[in-house]
């Protein structure tokens, strides 16, 4: 089955902005669940709300920029959840690995989640 543009944009705004609520950081593979999540520091860290812009071309934007309080580790992925907390795990997405070697920040610029095929 192949969707055009108009399919796909229709299946991402209906459901991305219901099913991917919060993003989280990672210090590995996340694989599933928010395994080797970040915890710690002070300010403590904690999942973000997302916003997603209207889809086009297949794809919908992050609407957000989120920005996280991060103890000393590496961040490597950013996970989706459906909540602040629990919630369901709906994916993850590779970050180039940055290195804190103190409490500091760490802002997601952008991204998109896309529906190919």
């Amino acid at each position: 089955m192949a969707l055009v543009d108009a399919g796909k944009n229709r299946i991402l705004d209906l459901g991305i902005a219901a099913a991917i609520t919060h993003l989280s950081l990672h210090t590995n593979a996340v694989g599933s669940g928010s395994g080797s999540e970040v915890t710690g520091g002070s300010p403590a860290y904690a999942r973000k709300a997302a916003s997603w812009a209207a889809a086009a071309t297949g794809a919908a934007a992050l609407n957000t920029q989120p920005v996280f309080d991060v103890p000393a580790t590496t961040v490597a992925r950013v996970g989706f959840f459906s909540a602040v907390t629990g919630g369901t795990y709906c994916g993850d997405a590779e970050l180039t690995d940055e290195v804190f070697a103190a409490q500091g920040t760490y802002t997601i610029t952008s991204g998109s989640i896309a529906i190919t095929g």
